[in-house]
């Protein structure tokens, strides 16, 4: 697994659910590049154009609830996220996201929008606003799954 990982926070609030992730009027591909312009687009219109390549989301409770589409999943990967912490997430968001290869972090963090957030693995912290925040070590399946850039890479690797 990336051992470190620095991005901008991205804060989003309480239950974003994948229907306000990625709109269902866009279901009709699963290309990423295709998807990631309409990231959350009528909560906030402007918010994909602002995103950076590594950018961290940060969001409250519940994030990822309603439905159990995997276009979610890929509309953030497609927008280059290099990481999700959240309160608490749908648990088939959260799986979705490590088999696509996007590490999940299960923890509460009051972040400022693109503020700096720096999250080391292999301590379990996250750093931001000059506060140090544990959470919960990955399990070593889980982070074998996202070394490997998702499920499928990792069943093919044949390391299982």
């Amino acid at each position: 697994m990336v051992n470190n990982i620095k991005g901008r926070a991205i804060v989003l609030g309480d239950n974003v659910d994948t229907d306000q992730i990625i709109p269902a009027k866009y279901l009709n591909t699963s290309e990423p590049d295709k998807l990631a312009p309409h990231f959350m687009e009528n909560e906030y219109p402007d918010l994909a154009a602002n995103i950076m390549k590594g950018d961290i989301i940060v969001a409250g409770k519940n994030f990822g609830s309603g439905s159990s589409r995997e276009h979610a999943v890929i509309t953030i990967k497609g927008l280059g996220i290099s990481c999700i912490i959240a309160e608490s997430f749908a648990r088939i968001f959260f799986r979705n996201a490590i088999n696509t290869g996007i590490p999940v972090i299960e923890a509460k963090i009051e972040a400022t929008e693109y503020g700096e957030i720096s999250i080391d693995f292999d301590k379990s912290i996250i750093m931001h606003n000059g506060i140090t925040t544990q959470f919960k070590e990955y399990p070593e399946f889980l982070r074998n799954i996202i070394d490997s850039k998702g499920l499928v890479n990792y069943v093919w690797s044949g390391k299982w």
